[in-house]
This record gives C-alpha cells, structure tokens and sequence, in this order.
C-alpha cells in the first residue's frame, strides 16, 4: 500500500496547546485532546526542526568503508558510535547543505555526490521531528567544523562488513543509524 492512499482521517481532535518548555534547541507542548472514542487526554510533543543523516560511503576503497562519529550521548550517558546527523534549528533550511554542512562539521568531509534517499519521522510517538537520509560518496578531506556540542568526537572509518557486525551484535544501537542504513540497502537493490 502507497503512504499517499492511507486514510487520513484523523481520530484526535486538538482542543487547546500550549508550549510548556522552550530552548534553543526545541520546544514542549502539551494538547488537550478529544478521541474519536469520546474519551479526553492530553498529548504531549517533542517540536524540532527537520535534521539530516548522512551515510559517508567510501567505495575507493575494496568492499567500501563507513565513516562513523563517536560521541558522549548524556541522555544514556554512554559514548556511542552512529552514522553523522544533525541539525541547525532553523526552519526552511535545504536538506542537502544541511548534510553537506553536517558532514563538514562532523567529519571533516565534502562529498561529490549526494543522494537523497528519502526521508522518515524520528520518534513520532512523542516528537515531530523529520530527518532527511543522504549517502555521501566521492569522499574528500576538509577541516573539521564542530559546534560547541560536538567537542568529543571522534571520528572512525570502518570496513561495510565491521559496521554491519556492529549493528548487530549491539555495539550501535541508534535508531536513525540503524534505519538509515536499511533505507539505503534497499535503495541500493532499487534505486530510484
């Protein structure tokens, strides 16, 4: 079934919002709402602005090689391993600089193609955030832009065999990473 012929009725009706928690980086609400059941509630949403993950693909060299970034997650308060992403809280921003941008900020990197793979909804049980999924290739080094969060990277380039190991024996466990990568295995076995 095409997403474009879902039905798009909608079974919550919005009665008030109202933002409880703003920062830089994104902003809380809380709606009361009405169930198609007759049943009231409040619901409440994660807002941030539409981000990138960029899957960097270096295939000069044998079966190819990921470049990875290694970061201190605090809300896990674990140092993780995942593809680059990110965004720059602002709306109306061109998915493609926003990964180029990334890619540079993160890894040093430009790529001489970009392909867009397509798009998904990071958690949107409780956010309404959007990330655009890029493969880079033609891979070249630049300098490193970091924001002040990113301080702690580090960056890792590993065989396409290591890296899918990793995701399944546990090592990488991040959603958008793990997603990214499926999205692009099937692109790969039909692109567009």
């Amino acid at each position: 079934m095409n997403a474009e012929k879902l039905p798009q009725e909608k079974s919550i009706l919005t009665l008030s919002t109202r933002e409880v928690y703003r920062n830089p980086w994104l902003s809380v609400r809380e709606d009361q709402i009405l169930r198609s059941n007759g049943k009231q509630g409040i619901y409440s949403v994660v807002d941030k602005e539409d981000c990138a993950i960029i899957i960097p693909l270096d295939l000069e060299r044998g079966e190819g090689r990921v470049w990875l970034v290694e970061q201190f997650r605090y809300t896990i308060q674990k140092r993780c391993l995942e593809l680059p992403q990110g965004g720059w809280e602002m709306s109306d921003v061109d998915p493609e600089e926003l990964a180029r941008g990334e890619l540079k900020e993160e890894l040093g990197l430009h790529a001489g193609q970009m392909v867009y793979l397509g798009s998904m909804w990071i958690a949107y049980g409780y956010s309404h955030q959007k990330q655009h999924v890029f493969l880079a290739t033609g891979l070249t080094h630049t300098e490193t832009d970091p924001d002040p969060e990113e301080h702690d990277l580090v960056a890792h380039c590993v065989s396409v065999a290591d890296f899918e190991k990793m995701m399944l024996d546990g090592t990488i466990q991040d959603c958008c990473t793990l997603s990214a990568w499926g999205l692009y295995l099937m692109w790969r076995r039909n692109p567009r």
